[in-house]
């Protein structure tokens, strides 16, 4: 039927019904190399498509890499990178002080300057249970304070006046801690210092020469840095001046303390295995 009417022809009407429809152009498939080799690559090497990508990238690495080294939280003194030792130091906040010798810090990296204390997600917790697994145990280098009462063992004197002063002197401040080692206790040795007025003291060096504490020592692994001499010379003085512990004649050194109590303990144990001996 044609239409409209007056139209002279119709498609369907010229078209032999039993021929079918001619098929359909088949696609010629392309190969991923034609594909690439047909794109125009001269654009990604003209210069101001090479050099604001090379500045952003190299600005990318800059900034990654000035986080990692400066301002990534190290949580705990096992987080510690062996790079750092004798290189580096950290800054924090010291959350509490649990010998006269060693102490908690809560690691601050890049202090007020990177936002620590004033900006929203950077402050320091307060709750003992928000401190846990989040903190580094830090051992002063190069003193040895006298010892409180644990393990059985009965307070050396002095070591009450040795853990006030420290409380005193770097409970919730902000201090730098020159970090030398990790310990078989799993502590930071390290010098650390606190800003007192317009000064930046030595918190061992003071120790020392309060007679609060004596140089450590040990036959193997004393850490100094390079203030051995300094130390000694302190330690010198404060005995001299009969400050402190040195106020007794004749006073026993923390290293002496532990060395009397070990061959206590060691005589206490020989005991007991003869009277198991004779039991039997």
């Amino acid at each position: 039927m044609r239409w409209p009417p007056w139209s002279s022809t119709s498609p369907s009407d010229s078209q032999d019904p039993s021929n079918p429809l001619p098929p359909a152009p088949r696609k010629t498939p392309i190969s991923w190399a034609t594909s690439l080799n047909s794109t125009d690559w001269t654009h990604f090497t003209e210069p101001r498509t090479i050099i604001p990508t090379i500045l952003l990238t190299s600005t990318a690495l800059f900034f990654a890499h000035i986080y990692r080294s400066y301002l990534r939280r190290i949580p705990e003194a096992a987080n510690v990178e062996r790079a750092w030792f004798r290189k580096r130091s950290l800054f924090g906040y010291v959350t509490s002080v649990g010998d006269a010798d060693n102490f908690r810090l809560f690691h601050t990296p890049g202090g007020r300057m990177s936002g620590w204390g004033w900006v929203p997600g950077r402050s320091v917790p307060t709750q003992r249970g928000e401190l846990k697994e989040r903190t580094i145990h830090i051992r002063l280098a190069g003193i040895d304070a006298p010892e409180l009462a644990h393990f059985g063992r009965p307070a050396q004197p002095y070591s009450s006046d040795a853990l006030a002063f420290l409380t005193a002197y770097i409970h919730h401040r902000r201090v730098r801690a020159y970090v030398y080692k990790r310990d078989q206790y799993d502590r930071v040795v390290a010098t650390v210092y606190v800003r007192r007025g317009l000064l930046r003291r030595d918190v061992g060096l003071q120790m020392l020469k309060k007679g609060l504490a004596t140089v450590y020592e040990a036959k193997t692994g004393a850490e100094f840095g390079n203030l051995e001499g300094r130390y000694r010379r302190a330690e010198w003085w404060a005995k001299r001046w009969a400050r402190g512990m040195w106020k007794e004649v004749g006073g026993e050194s923390p290293r002496e303390y532990k060395t009397r109590m070990g061959k206590v303990e060691g005589e206490k144990e020989k005991e007991k295995e003869k009277g198991k001996g004779k039991e039997k």
